[in-house]
């Protein structure tokens, strides 16, 4: 990485997140805003919210965002690097749209984005692009001049996301009985999506077969495994799971689920299991619910002593993470060439999302991409 911390050409970095409800009267709203177009009615919408009714209507999203914010301001003025953070959701308050017209009005007009979310896929990096460019269109229908956004790239193999969740690995193995410590098989979970979606993610020439969603995830876990035997000296088995499936029963989603692995587990003898949302940035619903809730009442139920890992959050590794690849991403802007920093068998991900990479079912306009009509 550069030794020195110039950001240029950058001016601000924008916190890219999903959003979600503060209180039982945000519920509903939250999730119209999820499902717009789809033409759910809201007695299906205040089924579907049940999960964070039993949790007082409160998503823990955006408390863990404002502890990242902390975190990445903390790490940039440790760093003597002079960089405003923002921070705009995609569902609920802050809204993308009214953080960037904050931002021009501050006068910043080429602005690092930070995803909340590390892999390839459209939900995970397109749709977050479709919405920077809607939301520049909104600025340019105000009169306002839209500021050059650019995403900052994938970020699953970065030292500062793989070795935090190591350290939460070997920390619930820790937890389990001694007796049962050696055999626990490792979960490595993450959010399902639609078959399709997932041979179609990442650039056009890494299609097919769970594409670049499921490549990403494996390459993460095989990672983790492999840095768990180092330390413990043991070779715990692992799979990758899939959770929070949301869909048609009629569409083929990746499988198999979370809970559904337990059962399976426990029907060939396994002595324990860590649960490991490598798939998730924090602790946010999916995981409160899928995994501290379900999932661990169905271990209840079968008897298996049944761990779950921590996520990355507000880390100071991975906020150091993030300062790193704005360096990388602001020097490779300036003709530079930094050393870019990743585990594993991938390698760094690319900077810019290449035409027809992880594609809608109906095209959009999407910015920080080749395609982009804000450049």
């Amino acid at each position: 990485m550069p030794d020195v911390c110039d950001p240029t050409p950058y001016d601000a970095l924008l916190l890219l997140s999903f959003g979600g409800p503060e209180g039982p009267d945000d519920v509903v709203p939250f999730l119209e805003n999820v499902t717009r177009g789809r033409g759910i009615p809201p007695e299906r919408l205040k089924e579907v919210g049940r999960h964070y009714f039993l949790f007082g209507g409160v998503s823990p999203i955006n408390d863990q965002n404002r502890a990242l914010l902390t975190a990445l301001r903390e790490d940039f003025a440790g760093h003597a690097l002079e960089l405003p953070v923002y921070w705009g959701n995609r569902n609920w308050a802050p809204y993308l749209t009214d953080t960037l017209r904050e931002m021009v009005r501050d006068g910043h007009r080429r602005i690092a984005v930070l995803a909340t979310s590390a892999y390839a896929s459209y939900s995970g990096c397109r749709q977050y692009r479709e919405n920077l460019a809607d939301a520049l269109a909104t600025l340019a229908a105000e009169g306002l001049s839209p500021p050059r956004v650019d995403k900052l790239r994938h970020y699953f193999n970065h030292p500062g996301f793989v070795r935090p969740m190591v350290d939460g690995v070997l920390a619930s193995l820790a937890e389990l009985p001694a007796e049962v410590r050696p055999g626990a098989h490792l979960a490595f979970t993450t959010h399902s999506i639609p078959t399709a979606a997932a041979d179609t993610s990442g650039p056009v020439e890494e299609h097919g077969d769970g594409g670049a969603y499921v490549r990403e995830h494996l390459d993460v876990a095989r990672l983790i495994a492999e840095a768990v035997r180092a330390e413990t000296g043991v070779e715990h088995p692992w799979r990758l799971v899939y959770q929070s499936r949301s869909g048609a029963p009629h569409i083929p989603w990746l499988e198999p689920d979370i809970v559904d692995h337990l059962e399976e587990l426990s029907g060939a003898g396994a002595a324990a299991a860590v649960m490991v949302p490598i798939g998730f940035v924090s602790d946010h619903m999916e995981v409160l619910y899928d995994l501290d809730t379900e999932a661990l009442a169905k271990a209840a139920e079968l008897g298996l002593p049944v761990r779950r890992s921590a996520t990355v959050g507000a880390d100071p590794r991975f906020a150091a993470a993030v300062r790193e690849l704005l360096l990388e991403r602001a020097a490779s802007e300036r003709g530079e060439r930094p050393e870019r920093c990743a585990l594993g068998a991938l390698g760094p991900s690319h900077d810019l999302c290449p035409v027809g990479c992880c594609p809608a079912r109906a095209p959009r306009p999407a910015a920080a991409g080749a395609d982009s009509p804000y450049v």
